[in-house]
């Protein structure tokens, strides 16, 4: 009997250190401004010391790092994570994206909801010179917040207890704000209908003219057209 619990303690042992590694990986990818050490051990229940050796080895493999200011937060190699569970998704929505940058003469993005962020899964900006707005995939702000925020919470289940807001966005079938996410751009979103297996995702665009409905109707042509294609 001693012998047969030893071997069960041996197979699982390292199951356990993995466990708790993706625990502080999660915890720290989902906090918007990183994680002291003291809030990891505390939040993943263990001590400050086992918080210290499982933060270097999530460093060491470059998926956290550790700012100036002590605290941790995602790094490089959680990308190239995310790429690799989106890749279908970023695959089919690539040439598409392109299309439509090119159509509308501004930057077209895919972003993704984790959590409560909205994270930019592929960003397109269009051929010409002209000048437009740009910004880095991998990106990520508060679902809170911005056109592309709103189409990812409505892109989810209706809820009786969803913001009235939610519920237009929804009724419409796009976002638009102003100056929420970047200051005196205008954005507008419209979300993916992808079935429930998928994250919301929504297609996105930034930019300094206020879009008209013309607009609207390409981005929703084009998420149709994704998620007929992710849906199979």
């Amino acid at each position: 009997m001693t012998e047969q619990k030893s071997d069960t303690a041996s197979r699982t042992a390292g199951s356990q250190t993995l466990a708790r590694g993706l625990l502080v990986l999660r915890l720290v990818a989902q906090a918007s401004d990183g994680l002291a050490i003291t809030d990891v051990a505390l939040a993943a229940g263990v001590h400050r010391t086992v918080a210290y050796r499982v933060l270097n080895t999530l460093c060491d493999a470059h998926l956290l790092h550790r700012g100036a200011d002590g605290r941790y937060r995602g790094a490089a190699g959680l990308l190239a994570l995310a790429g690799a569970g989106y890749h279908h998704l970023r695959s089919v929505a690539l040439p598409l994206l392109s299309s439509a940058a090119t159509e509308l003469g501004a930057t077209v993005s895919l972003l993704v909801r984790e959590s409560d962020m909205a994270v930019a899964l592929a960003v397109v900006s269009p051929p010409s010179g002209s000048y437009h707005v740009m910004f880095a995939e991998g990106s990520r702000h508060p679902i809170s917040r911005g056109a592309a925020g709103l189409a990812l919470q409505a892109a989810g289940t209706a809820s009786e207890f969803e913001p009235e807001r939610i519920r237009q966005v929804r009724a419409a079938g796009y976002a638009q704000t102003f100056g929420e996410v970047e200051p005196n751009m205008h954005g507008l979103a419209v979300p993916i209908p992808l079935e429930l297996q998928h994250s919301a995702a929504c297609l996105n665009v930034i930019t300094v003219r206020q879009e008209d409905l013309a607009s609207v109707r390409i981005l929703q042509e084009v998420a149709q057209h994704i998620a007929n294609q992710v849906n199979g």
